[in-house]
């Protein structure tokens, strides 16, 4: 068992490609943020736009543009990297959003850790 950890969700509930939003509780801190399912890997990303704090998802569990290929902010239309979280279109283009550290055991992801 994952030590220090809190569950986020079962890897079945995302597709590929595809996000899932959360709120848990990791260590006595509320954290909200997303994962994402892409090219067979999983990130993970607090629910917060670097250029003003808003959550980015525009429906539940809905973080990625319709190609699902890029993160969309809700608010602005930003777009980030999948693998980096980088800003590459948009008020923060060279921004960042926050990683969250994950990992995956039996089928199901777990918060490691946070910025």
């Amino acid at each position: 068992m994952v030590s220090e950890a809190s569950l986020i969700c079962s890897t079945d509930n995302l597709s590929d490609p595809g996000s899932y939003g959360f709120e848990i509780d990791f260590n006595g801190q509320a954290v909200e943020g997303f994962v994402v399912h892409y090219d067979g890997q999983f990130f993970a990303y607090r629910n917060s736009c670097p250029h003003t704090g808003s959550p980015l998802d525009w429906v539940e569990h809905q973080f990625l543009d319709l190609d699902g290929t890029l993160i969309q902010c809700a608010v602005h239309d930003a777009r980030f990297y999948i693998e980096s979280g980088e800003c590459v279109l948009g008020p923060c283009v060279g921004e960042s959003l926050s990683k969250l550290d994950i990992s995956i055991e039996d089928n199901k992801i777990y918060l490691t850790g946070t910025p």
